[in-house]
C-alpha cells in the first residue's frame, strides 16, 4: 500500500512499518436526518495541520508513533452492501498484518463491518460505544442496514455482556429495554467508564466514538444533533483512560463538517484523532503480532 498523499499530521508512515493504519470510510448512503458526512475523513485530513502533533493531555507526540494513512476507501454510491463489504476486506488485511486499524467515518454504519473483521481474530471482542443514540434499532424504514442500527447488527453476533454504551441520550423505548437486558447502557453521561475499563483489563476492545455524543453547543457539525450531551472536557477524562485497554480497532464517525460553517466542529475532531490516536499506544500492546 502507498501512503495517502495528503496524510493526517504526522501520519505519513509507510505501511509496513506502521503499527496504526488511519483511514476513512465516506459513506453516509442510509444517514435518516441530514447527510454530509461522507465529507468528513477529507474534512479531519486537511484541517488537522492546524493542530500541533503534541499533546499536552498527555504529554506524548504524534512523531513518536508509527502510523500509517491509506486514504479514503473508494466506495460505491447506491450500494450499501458493496460498500460494506469493501470496509471488511480493507479492516481485515490491516487486522491480519498485525495492525490496528482507525476508521474515520462517514455515518456509523461504517462500524458495522469493521467491527466484523476485528471479530473474526479477535472472538472475545468487547465494544465500548460512545454516542447519544441507542443504534439498537431492528430497522429504519424497512432496512436493516441502517446507521440507526449499528449497535443491534453487532449485538447480532459479539452477543450478551460485551457491548458497553455511554452518553445516550436518544431512542425508542423498544431501544432502552432491549439494552436493559443485553447491553450495559449508561444514560446521559460518562459515568461509570472508569470501572468498565477495570473490568475489561486484558480483553480485545473495540473503540467507537460518534461524535454527536459532545453537546452541539460544541460540536454541531453533524447529521443527528442531540441536546444534552457530555462536554470536551468530559470526553477527555475518559479518551485519557483508553491507554489502559487493549484496544485492537476503533473509529470515529457522524462528523457532517458543511452544518457548522465556523469550523470548530472538523476542528474538535481532529483534536480527538489525535487523541485517540496516541491512546492506542498505551500500557496494553497484546495487539501486536509476535
Amino acid at each position: 500500500m502507498n501512503k495517502n498523499i495528503q496524510t493526517f499530521i504526522a501520519c505519513d508512515s509507510e505501511y509496513n512499518e506502521a503499527e496504526f493504519v488511519l483511514f476513512g470510510s465516506p459513506f453516509d448512503g442510509t444517514t435518516s436526518y441530514r447527510p454530509g458526512t461522507r465529507f468528513a475523513s477529507n474534512a479531519i485530513r486537511n484541517e488537522s495541520f492546524g493542530i500541533e502533533t503534541y499533546s499536552p493531555y498527555s504529554d506524548k507526540d504524534l512523531i513518536d508513533m508509527k502510523v500509517f494513512d491509506g486514504g479514503d476507501l473508494e466506495l460505491p454510491f447506491g450500494n450499501t452492501e458493496r460498500a460494506l463489504g469493501m470496509i471488511e476486506d480493507f479492516t481485515r488485511k490491516v487486522v491480519n498484518d498485525g495492525k490496528v486499524p482507525f476508521m474515520i467515518g462517514g455515518e456509523h454504519l461504517v462500524t458495522l463491518p469493521s467491527v466484523k473483521a476485528v471479530y473474526e481474530k479477535y472472538p472475545d471482542l468487547h465494544i465500548v460505544h460512545l454516542d447519544a443514540h441507542t443504534d439498537l434499532r431492528e430497522e429504519y424504514l424497512g432496512e436493516k442496514l441502517s446507521h440507526s442500527a449499528v449497535i443491534k447488527l453487532i449485538w447480532d453476533f459479539v452477543g450478551d455482556d460485551k457491548i458497553y454504551q455511554f452518553g445516550i441520550r436518544s431512542g425508542e423505548k423498544y431501544e432502552f429495554e432491549f439494552a436493559k437486558i443485553h447491553t450495559h447502557l449508561h444514560k446521559f453521561d460518562l459515568e461509570g467508564f472508569s470501572e468498565m475499563v477495570e473490568k475489561l483489563q486484558g480483553k480485545p476492545v473495540y473503540f467507537t466514538l460518534d461524535l454527536d455524543v459532545l453537546d452541539p453547543s460544541i460540536f454541531c457539525g453533524t447529521g443527528t444533533p442531540e441536546a444534552g450531551g457530555v462536554s470536551f472536557k468530559e470526553l477527555m477524562a475518559v479518551i485519557l483512560q483508553l491507554n489502559k485497554l487493549n484496544i485492537v480497532g476503533c473509529d470515529v464517525n457522524e462528523l457532517a463538517p458543511h452544518y457548522d460553517a465556523s469550523g470548530t466542529s472538523t476542528a474538535v475532531a481532529c483534536k480527538l484523532v489525535r487523541e485517540i490516536l496516541l491512546q492506542l499506544k498505551g500500557e496494553n500492546k497484546k495487539w501486536v503480532n509476535v
